[in-house]
């Protein structure tokens, strides 16, 4: 199947004159009436009935139709797509977030390189920080920012963009809220909720319950699920300090700040970098992290070089 053929077969089906499509095609009535039996022939089976004056489509013509429509209509988008990433009217840039790692912590970033990278185009993909890395090697992301994570391959670079401790958030009638912290014993005490794939729950775990198992109320894979339910009363969350949080919730210190994680940044070493990439990689790099300042103008110092290639 060609794309002129599903064309001529749908200036047909559009105007139910031969004579017409062909015009509208901008071909002889020959050639558009050749095409569409070739598509005919191909799909096995009749689909304009034509007698004298009158053209119809058949009930296989109505079947298709649509699904042609469609297909014609794919066809164009992914052409002008390849268009405009050729006119560098598109910079895609694919990033992959741990599922601890809130997205409000690229957002700051990508509006700073959105300043200087035309058509910045932004796919943000979650997933566990080992399928994080499969996809770097296998080019489906182009960065990723993980928690703490074993075992890179030589191919990954790896940087250290900060370190967070983490904190409990629960609601204000929690009979926790009012304690200036918490400590071994109050999470001992009460009912966690637990964030699934969290890549911190090994050391929450070796930290505060060496000798026993925390005692889980309920799971969630969404922050934002867990969070309703902690303002609802069902437990207490153990966050990075960084994550966004219900205006209904109360943050608390954990005693000793016995738990903390680092975040990194991982992209596949060796490959040519595109502008958005190279812009990314080093606004994340140079950016301030703190939670109470974070980094203005970091894009200032990385925009010169950001044609080049990063090693």
């Amino acid at each position: 199947m060609e794309l002129h053929q599903v064309r001529y077969f749908l200036a047909v089906a559009s105007t139910l004159n031969f004579t017409r499509a062909a015009e509208q095609c901008n071909v002889t009535q020959p050639a558009l009436t050749k095409g569409v039996q070739k598509l005919e022939q191909e799909l096995g089976g009749q689909l304009i009935y034509r007698e004298r004056q009158l053209t119809q489509l058949t009930d296989l013509g109505k079947e298709v139709l649509p699904m042609l429509e469609r297909t014609l209509v794919s066809a164009e988008a992914v052409r002008r797509r390849a268009q405009e990433f050729q006119r560098k009217d598109v910079a895609p840039l694919k990033i992959g977030l741990a599922p601890s790692i809130s997205a409000s912590l690229v957002l700051d970033p990508i509006a700073e390189i959105a300043k200087f990278v035309p058509g910045l185009h932004v796919e943000l993909r979650e997933g566990a920080a080992k399928k994080l890395l499969d996809l770097l090697l296998e080019g489906e992301i182009n960065a990723a920012m993980v928690g703490d994570v074993h075992d890179v391959p030589a191919r990954i670079d790896d940087w250290s963009l900060f370190e967070e401790r983490y904190v409990a958030l629960l609601a204000p009638t929690h009979r926790l809220a009012n304690h200036p912290s918490l400590d071994i014993d109050d999470l001992r005490e009460t009912v966690l909720l637990e964030r699934t794939d969290c890549d911190v729950a090994p050391k929450i775990q070796q930290s505060y319950f060496p000798d026993k198992p925390a005692h889980f109320g309920h799971c969630s894979g969404h922050d934002l699920h867990l969070q309703h339910m902690a303002a609802a009363g069902f437990g207490v969350i153990l966050a990075p300090e960084h994550m966004p949080r219900l205006a209904t919730l109360k943050t608390i210190p954990l005693a000793g700040d016995l738990v903390s994680r680092e975040v990194r940044l991982l992209a596949v070493q060796g490959r040519r970098y595109s502008p958005a990439l190279d812009a990314f990689v080093k606004v994340a790099r140079l950016r301030d992290w703190s939670v109470d300042a974070p980094a203005r103008g970091a894009l200032q110092a990385a925009v010169p070089s950001v044609s080049r290639t990063s090693a």
